[in-house]
């Protein structure tokens, strides 16, 4: 991807993270014009990295990738005010379209999404119900993701430097509020909302 983008003379990487939990304050420090963001990331899913950003960031681009173009997945990064979405299999060109159209202020989808009029997509964004995941505070958004990762209250603790005890009170209220009971609900949950990525399929040996 950094090599794609030194190709477009235009664009110049000025930071980079593969940590969802620390975008947020590289974007602070660095204050790009644009943020290419995975949906997929680690610590922090790119759909919420991209609500943060906006906050922060009301004038920088905000280009959303993903190997699954999925339509609440479209829907969800507009609604959090992402400029483009582009599926990973579009080709480089697409990409780095997507980035000026972005970097303007303008809305992108890549194809296959682009067949549907983007006014659509926007309507849908506009009219997208709260639930549950809305009622959750950015703490509680974090601690989801990483119990969803199988890290435990103390790995928690240490990541988001909080204590062990606190770390435990954020779990307790992330499950009454999501009406789970369990660490596998909540992962079967976070898998369903897209929060953590499917299992890759495993390959068949020749």
């Amino acid at each position: 991807m950094r090599c794609l983008l030194h190709a477009e003379t235009e664009f110049r990487v000025v930071g980079e993270s593969g940590d969802g939990l620390r975008v947020t304050a590289l974007v602070k420090r660095l204050k790009p014009s644009l943020v290419l963001l995975d949906v997929a990331l680690p610590g922090l899913w790119g759909l919420e990295v991209a609500r943060r950003v906006r906050q922060i960031a009301p004038a920088a681009g905000i280009v959303v990738l993903s190997r699954f173009p999925s339509p609440p997945y479209v829907v969800e990064a507009l609604r959090n005010g992402a400029n483009a979405f582009v599926a990973k299999q579009a080709n480089p060109a697409e990409l780095a379209r997507a980035l000026r159209v972005a970097m303007s202020g303008g809305y992108y989808l890549s194809r296959p999404l682009s067949r549907i009029p983007l006014k659509r997509w926007l309507d849908r964004a506009k009219a997208l119900p709260a639930t549950a995941y809305d009622t959750l505070t950015g703490r509680q958004r974090e601690i989801l993701q990483l119990v969803a990762e199988g890290h435990s209250n103390l790995a928690i603790s240490q990541r988001l430097g909080i204590s062990v005890r606190t770390a435990e009170v954020h779990r307790a209220r992330v499950l009454e509020r999501l009406g789970v009971h369990s660490q596998a609900d909540l992962i079967r949950y976070a898998l369903a909302r897209g929060i953590i990525p499917p299992p890759e399929p495993m390959s068949r040996p020749n």
